[in-house]
């Protein structure tokens, strides 16, 4: 009943009019007590709502909620037929597709939330994901050659994200290995793929992608890292519907590229966009720190670090990427 409530009061607060609690207590035959502790809840996701004696609660400013036939119109005049589910509330995109593994999900499927309860980044760090704000969305892929196909997964990811933006913004973005996407050097969007399978077997891979378009003050004061948001770096209005559109072409784009023939004609394009490129960097892999400098990806998507004028191949795993600075 209490989530049943919440999407109610997220459809009508949508449109940033008034909304009486009384009137809404009224429809859902519970006390206005009860609607004012829902609206509590949600300000606790991220929405700004206010309220006014005589007048009810009130959103600070509209939101733009994600449709499900705008996407898929849009995708649909690209031939893209991607599966698609939209949640209002969900505990995590990513955990939700891996419930569903293998018989309950289809290749390509995506599942995208307006507020997550328990996003997650790389090494089980909180993402932060306030209601309506922006982008959450996994994608279920199969790999049919098995787990060793996944090596530079995300590396394909980075680029589709890159390529979605660009086409709509003209925004070049920076890539950082092995899951990051940078704007001026501040933390835009990470990347977090879930894997099940066995080395020889089929292997299926859940690609998910938190993207920030438009921070609220209360949330950015509970990120951990220096971040930015898409909006500060565009005088156009970001329509969410649209980018997401883009992005699932472009993933799915790339995705079939990289069955094609993996990462080989993608190394120039991810070097081009390193951050990190030619500069002297930090690798912390638990409590040890190795100095380097940057020589960007192979066709592995292994990181290439030189080391004393020797070059030295990382895999993935638990390392973080730091500049020295």
């Amino acid at each position: 009943m209490a989530k049943a409530i919440k999407e109610l009061l997220i459809n009508k607060l949508a449109a940033g009019e008034f909304v009486s609690g009384q009137i809404l207590g009224d429809e859902l035959g519970v006390s206005r007590t009860a609607i004012s502790k829902q609206i509590n809840s949600l300000a606790e996701m991220g929405l700004d709502i206010f309220r006014v004696t005589g007048k009810g609660y009130k959103l600070v400013a509209p939101i733009e909620l994600l449709d499900k036939a705008f996407i898929l119109k849009m995708l649909a005049a690209n031939n893209i037929h991607s599966p698609l589910e939209i949640h209002n509330i969900i505990d995590s995109t990513n955990d939700y597709l891996m419930r569903r593994i293998p018989n309950h999900v289809q290749n390509g499927q995506v599942c995208i939330a307006e507020y997550q309860s328990s996003g997650r980044g790389r090494r089980g760090r909180q993402w932060i994901s306030p209601f309506g704000s922006h982008i959450y969305m996994s994608m279920y892929w199969l790999l049919p050659q098995g787990m060793t196909a996944a090596m530079g997964l995300n590396t394909i990811v980075a680029l589709a994200i890159s390529d979605a933006i660009t086409s709509l913004y003209d925004i070049n973005v920076q890539l950082k290995w092995p899951n990051d996407i940078y704007i001026d050097g501040l933390k835009l969007a990470g990347i977090l793929i879930d894997l099940e399978g066995t080395p020889n077997e089929p292997c299926h891979a859940v690609i998910g992608i938190g993207l920030n378009l438009n921070m609220p003050d209360k949330s950015g004061e509970k990120v951990d890292q220096p971040w930015t948001d898409l909006q500060r770096h565009t005088p156009i209005k970001i329509n969410r519907n649209e980018l997401v559109a883009a992005i699932i072409q472009s993933l799915a784009n790339r995705l079939e590229q990289h069955k094609a023939s993996g990462l080989a004609n993608v190394v120039n394009e991810w070097n081009a966009l390193d951050y990190f490129y030619n500069q002297p960097v930090r690798l912390i892999t638990g409590k040890n720190e190795t100095h380097g400098i940057c020589k960007g990806i192979n066709e592995q998507g292994a990181l290439l670090l030189e080391i004393d004028n020797e070059l030295k191949i990382i895999y993935g795993g638990e390392v973080s990427l730091r500049g020295t600075k």
